[in-house]
């Protein structure tokens, strides 16, 4: 299974929004904003002036960050340009994760929460993408009675596992885990494993 280049690039412009404080809906919809003006990578602001991002940044609700982020922004499309040739693609052959992630640790703005955001999605793609199990997914798994061991790596394993049991891309499972997470906060009461009522389509 292998990562599509255009839609890498597209995920890392959008991980770029939705690293920062700010909730995923806004930052999906400033997304498509600026995707329907045509900026769908970081690539492409290099065709856009710095007024004309923060326009598409307002107009998709990504208003108190607007000129920060278009900034940001601009520095990205530069880094990338010099450093990657234009494309995040050319790290997917680094198969060391703590190199990988220090490569996108290095971005203009980008920290360990947005490495994360990004890595996640690419999790089984490529070899590096092994970022620590997002702890909203850790701890309903935890309720649905999965068991995840102890440790970092030992956790990546035994996802995938439970992922290829149920036949499922272990992408999807992870960020299902983290929707029951977040619709499902108050757990009190609630028994659990098959029982949970968050599963009760009723």
């Amino acid at each position: 299974m292998e990562a599509d280049a255009a839609a890498v690039d597209e995920w890392f412009l959008a991980s770029t929004l939705f690293g920062t404080r700010i909730s995923a809906e806004l930052a999906m919809r400033t997304y498509r904003e600026l995707a329907h003006a045509g900026v769908r990578t970081v690539a492409d602001t290099r065709t856009r002036t710095w007024d004309e991002l923060v326009a598409l940044l307002d107009a998709g609700g990504y208003a108190r960050y607007d000129f920060r982020t278009a900034t940001r922004l601009q520095q990205l499309a530069c880094d990338m340009h010099d450093r990657l040739a234009g494309t995040v693609t050319t790290l997917a052959s680094v198969d060391d994760p703590r190199r990988l992630e220090a490569e996108l640790d290095r971005f203009p703005g980008w920290g360990p929460t947005t490495v994360r955001i990004f890595l996640r999605e690419l999790r089984g793609l490529w070899p590096g993408a092994q970022p620590p199990i997002d702890d909203r997914a850790a701890r309903a798994a935890r309720h649905l009675g999965l068991t995840l061991p102890r440790g970092h790596l030992a956790q990546i394993a035994a996802l995938h596992a439970i992922a290829a049991r149920a036949h499922v891309d272990v992408r999807d499972l992870e960020s299902g885990l983290v929707r029951l997470a977040l619709t499902h906060r108050d757990q009190r009461g609630c028994r659990g494993g098959a029982a949970c009522r968050a599963l009760d389509p009723t």
